[in-house]
């Protein structure tokens, strides 16, 4: 039962919740977050203990029962006769009070108090507009959780366009660090003087009353680099949508390098996202080309990075590291960008194979100076992505 469930749970406990609000049981978007949470606490291996996770958290009134053992039972595909659990001798019909929605009858020819599951139908006894939408809701969630572990060079042209939407919600968030300017603060170590001294005057030179003050934080800046050559083409266009994302989410700056570095902030900023996209290519006149990685890392860090831009910073690489020119060279500016940078991210979605080892020369001669490795070659490795962004556990170089 627990491999059901694995599908977008979110997603599933939302539709879930939706239809039983269709049906009259009034399961508010919190309650689905709470049967989604409870599912994911509980893990519930059998179909009788889901819905006892469900009913607890999504009913609150007796008379709400049999809408949402239907409904249940729709959703489920009849796996199990819920009525039975309740001492019930029939399975359960929905109330006739209800002011809007579909009645479910049986289907023609199951047998009375059977296990079979209702055909939803319209007040006018034909089959409702949109029947299958609890079916469309676990395919969709089947669908999803297929392609949360394949890799993204195995997506078939449809698939790809399901990812972008699953892309397009991902969200980077960028780090936060203390900042030198200070704020008011209700307590703390550091006395506002003056301040103090200001209220001061009116209990008579006394300071009664202390302020404080601490220092700010503010997010670091995010820097993505993304290779476009051509053995990195099954990825790039992934990964250029998830810079998009960065720079208008977290503000992020953003890259793209083959033979050479090309600047795409400003093209991904602003317009459609359609347009922005294509605007990108269209600035990456090398894309889909050769690789020479230590060359566009040291026109990054002569022209941007020294200048502010990687102080500090956040920078993510995205590179299978295949390096068509010397690999010192590649050594040479990781030095250079390690030294300048917060933290220093890799993604190279080879790492994924069980077998792999850095023994590319480019990947060898950058890897002593990389925080974090991660392979981001699917979009549950993603999400390995995003927190190595966030939170970054930082590994010993």
């Amino acid at each position: 039962m627990t491999e059901r469930l694995a599908p977008d749970l979110a997603g599933l406990a939302a539709g879930f919740g939706a239809l039983l609000r269709e049906a009259g049981v009034p399961a508010s978007p919190e309650r689905s977050a709470r049967f989604a949470a409870a599912v994911g606490i509980a893990r519930p291996g059998a179909v009788h203990e889901l819905y006892w996770l469900a009913r607890v958290t999504l009913v609150d009134q007796h008379d709400q029962l049999d809408a949402f053992d239907v409904v249940f039972r729709q959703v489920f595909g009849g796996l199990a006769d819920v009525a039975a659990d309740r001492g019930d001798t029939a399975a359960p019909t929905l109330p006739q009070r209800r002011r809007a929605g579909p009645r479910v009858r049986p289907r023609e020819g199951a047998p009375e108090g059977g296990s079979d599951v209702p055909t939803p139908t319209s007040a006018a006894g034909e089959p409702r507009e949109g029947e299958d939408d609890e079916a469309r809701v676990l395919v969709t969630a089947s669908v999803e959780e297929r392609l949360r572990h394949k890799d993204f060079a195995e997506y078939t042209a449809e698939e790809l366009a399901t990812l972008r939407r699953l892309v397009e919600e991902l969200r980077v968030v960028a780090p936060r660090r203390r900042a030198r300017r200070t704020v008011r603060a209700a307590s703390g170590r550091r006395l506002d003087l003056r301040r103090t001294l200001r209220h001061s005057h009116r209990t008579g030179g006394d300071p009664v009353r202390r302020e404080y003050r601490r220092r700010r934080t503010q997010r670091r800046r995010v820097v993505l680099i993304a290779d476009v050559s051509g053995s990195m083409e099954a990825y790039s266009r992934v990964y250029l949508q998830l810079l998009q994302g960065a720079v208008r989410g977290a503000g992020a700056e953003a890259f793209v390098m083959a033979t050479r570095l090309t600047r795409l902030s400003r093209a991904l900023a602003t317009g459609h996202p359609d347009v922005a996209l294509a605007r990108a290519t269209e600035a990456a006149p090398d894309w889909s080309g050769g690789t020479r990685i230590g060359e566009a890392l040291k026109t990054f860090v002569d022209v941007h990075g020294r200048r502010g831009m990687a102080r500090g910073a956040v920078v993510v690489i995205v590179s299978d590291g295949w390096e068509r020119a010397d690999p010192a060279l590649l050594g040479e500016q990781m030095a250079r960008l390690s030294r300048l940078a917060h933290r220093v991210v890799w993604v190279n979605p080879r790492s994924a194979a069980e077998r792999y080892e850095p023994l590319v020369g480019g990947m060898a001669a950058a890897l002593p100076y990389v925080d974090v490795l991660v392979s981001g070659h699917s979009l549950h490795a993603l999400e390995d992505v995003l927190a190595a962004i966030g939170t970054g556990p930082t590994a010993a170089r």
